[in-house]
């Protein structure tokens, strides 16, 4: 049944195979407009399922745009929520909202987020981002309807490499186990994956004969033949006894032919030129009254205008826009902190004790320059697919047998997916493994809520015989790379971002494990870098500064800009200490700082404690403060989610700028002197 009235029962309008056809050849083209204009995105499996979900929203499943929430409604879920401008686009052309919204994809405050939340847009059945959850949800929404005798049909959207993660397998145990026959899983089998062809990172097939021994029934169609896609649905909602898989054969980038089986556009968006290609391919060149790219663009750019200025009225107010770079003076050079990372394995890799573990998104950590420029070590690359779980436990029984593996992937998953693997396997058999949460923060940008580590430090800090290192720039991190690879025994993490974010050390800049770093501002300077003195905190003595701010990660450079704002704006001395070391905590910095200052404040990227509640617990139970005033306060973010942004609008966002170190500091300087 296609588009209903929930109320009249009345269908509100019926598609032909033709323009279902021409909607999902319209709905490509708005994909490569709305991508362009984000800057960021996934071309290729938002291509490759563009038919299925044309064929799904306007023709096959029961709903009804004007009341989202309808009991009645089928229900879709899309597992391979990184797809999720196919999902905005199909929900558009249904009716929930004019279509050409979805150009304000990834933006600042756009309920059209990198990946799909289901509290910000009506439509969305459930929050994805996170491979291989979504069929569970699916398994239980069916069966809730068999328990309420609802005869509403679930439909799950999956991939491929998808299938390579544990609890898919779960799911199709359960439905095939439950006899969900009210529930559909449509696989769209692209064969692709970011680190390649998925037969040779981590082959899933036979796939069908998988399903079938679930007790699962299989059809197989072309996914880009609308007949054959549309029979398949009939036959799937009207079979008893089991659920249903249609594997449904794709191109990834389909109808681009320099996106099509390439697994470079799997995580990327075109630029102009590339998008001017992309839309004469598609048969919108000189189609304005069809498909306005110029008005399209006009929307984005003038919505993205709005949300600066809504963002900017927010923020703390000095004498100076003293942002990164704004000023002819104190400019600082940028790197993403995941380049140190790849250049040290690169750098070391030769021992053959060393062995890197990849979980697909290998390139984008930086975990394959291990063997990029050296393919003789390509046999100690291990291509573990998007399998978090097991991969961490494969890494332990290397690092049983004297291995000294390295497995890497977004913190969010290193930290949180395979929480349990790390608490009673490595850590509690203390195996030496090198542990990469990669994308820390809110600075990964648009890619939104799901791919954000806010919470990694509270898990992986918790655990007993865990390292923990967050460095504060490449150097340092090629620097702690190298040195917890083969000097730290046991478990370790290290952390870093994604985003280019200020070089504030040297080659020369001391880096101790388990000590911190003071740093100090010394007066402006044409490189905001020399600006600033850095010590080790056994080497410093004390100069009587106003405050303390404590920090780690990119969070540090951050420390220092507000370090330089207190003193321009207010003649406050601030002292800046890189706690580079999570675990080991170099307590003695911490007690000598709050003694010396009276004044703590810490910062951090992830939710507010994760680093500052260690510190607290330091001066809490000191007794050498017990007789001394101090006060303490701590900027993070605020205890929510993170949401689609650029990265440096999202650290403005989630107040964890500079301004708000300051704007903070000032408040607590200005209470204990009061």
């Amino acid at each position: 049944m296609p588009i209903v009235d929930s109320k009249t029962s009345k269908t509100r309008k019926n598609y032909t195979i033709e323009e279902l056809i021409e909607a999902a050849n319209y709905m490509r083209g708005l994909n490569m407009v709305s991508l362009c204009a984000a800057g960021s995105g996934h071309s290729g499996g938002t291509m490759s399922i563009m038919d299925i979900a044309s064929a799904l929203y306007l023709h096959v499943a029961t709903h009804d745009p004007k009341n989202p929430f309808w009991g009645g409604r089928d229900r879709i879920i899309w597992s391979t929520g990184h797809k999720a401008p196919s999902l905005y686009l199909a929900l558009g052309m249904s009716g929930y909202y004019d279509v050409e919204e979805v150009v304000k994809l990834r933006k600042l405050y756009s309920p059209y987020q990198g990946h799909p939340h289901w509290v910000k847009l009506p439509g969305v059945e459930a929050s994805t981002g996170s491979l291989g959850q979504g069929l569970s949800i699916a398994v239980g929404i069916a069966l809730a309807a068999k328990l309420d005798n609802k005869n509403y049909h679930v439909y799950a959207l999956t991939g491929d490499g998808e299938h390579q993660e544990g609890q898919m397998w779960e799911a199709i145990m359960e439905a095939g186990n439950f006899k969900l026959d009210n529930l559909t899983n449509v696989l769209d089998k692209n064969r692709l994956q970011i680190d390649g062809w998925v037969k040779d990172v981590m082959d899933i097939d036979p796939i069908v004969d998988k399903y079938k021994a679930f007790k699962w029934n299989v059809i197989e169609v072309d996914g880009h033949n609308m007949k054959e896609i549309l029979d398949a649905f009939e036959k799937a909602k009207s079979f008893k006894g089991k659920p249903t898989l249609i594997i449904a054969h794709t191109i990834k980038g389909k109808g681009v032919d320099f996106m099509e089986n390439v697994a470079g556009w799997h995580g990327k968006s075109p630029v102009c030129e590339q998008m001017e290609r992309a839309l004469e391919q598609l048969g919108f060149k000189d189609k304005k009254d069809i498909l306005d790219k110029d008005k399209l663009f006009k929307k984005a750019e003038d919505y993205q205008a709005e949300a600066t200025k809504k963002l900017e009225a927010k923020q703390p107010k000095f004498s100076n826009d003293y942002f990164w770079n704004r000023m002819d003076k104190m400019k600082a050079k940028m790197d993403a902190t995941r380049k140190g990372f790849g250049r040290a394995l690169n750098e070391v890799g030769d021992d053959e004790r060393v062995v890197c573990l990849g979980a697909d998104i290998s390139g984008s950590i930086t975990i394959s320059d291990f063997y990029k420029d050296h393919p003789e070590r390509k046999r100690r690359f291990l291509s573990m697919g998007i399998a978090e779980q097991s991969g961490t436990g494969v890494a332990a029984g290397l690092a049983k047998e004297g291995k000294f593996p390295v497995i890497g992937t977004y913190g969010v998953f290193a930290a949180g997916r395979n929480l349990d693997q790390l608490r009673t396997t490595v850590c509690y058999g203390n195996f030496n493994v090198f542990i990469v949460g990669a994308h820390g923060g809110v600075s990964v940008g648009p890619d939104g809520a799901t791919h954000q580590a806010l919470e990694d430090l509270f898990q992986i800090c918790g655990l007993p015989n865990m390292h923990v290192c967050v460095p504060c720039d490449s150097i340092e991190t090629n620097k702690a790379t190298k040195f917890m690879l083969f000097n730290v025994k046991g478990p370790k993490y290290i952390r870093f971002a994604r985003e280019a974010t200020p070089v504030i050390t040297t080659e020369d800049t001391p880096f101790r494990f388990g000590q911190a770093n003071i740093i100090r501002y010394r007066g402006e300077k044409d490189d905001f870098i020399d600006a600033f003195e850095t010590k080790l905190a056994s080497d410093y003595k004390s100069e009587n500064e106003d405050l303390t701010i404590i920090s780690c990660g990119p969070m540090v450079p951050e420390a220092m800009r507000a370090a330089y704002i207190l003193k321009e704006d207010f003649g406050i001395e601030s002292r800046v200490i890189n706690m580079h070391t999570l675990k080991p905590l170099d307590k003695k910095t911490i007690i000598q700082s709050a003694s010396d200052t009276g004044i703590i404040i810490t910062a951090e990227e992830h939710q507010v404690g994760g680093f500052g509640n260690w510190v607290a617990n330091v001066v809490s139970q000191a007794k050498e403060l017990y007789r001394k005033p101090m006060v303490m306060g701590m900027i993070g973010v605020k205890d929510r989610f993170g949401e689609s942004g650029k990265p440096w609008e999202l650290v403005k966002e989630f107040e964890v700028s500079a301004e708000h170190i300051a704007q903070k500091a000032k408040e607590l300087y200005d209470l204990k002197n009061k």
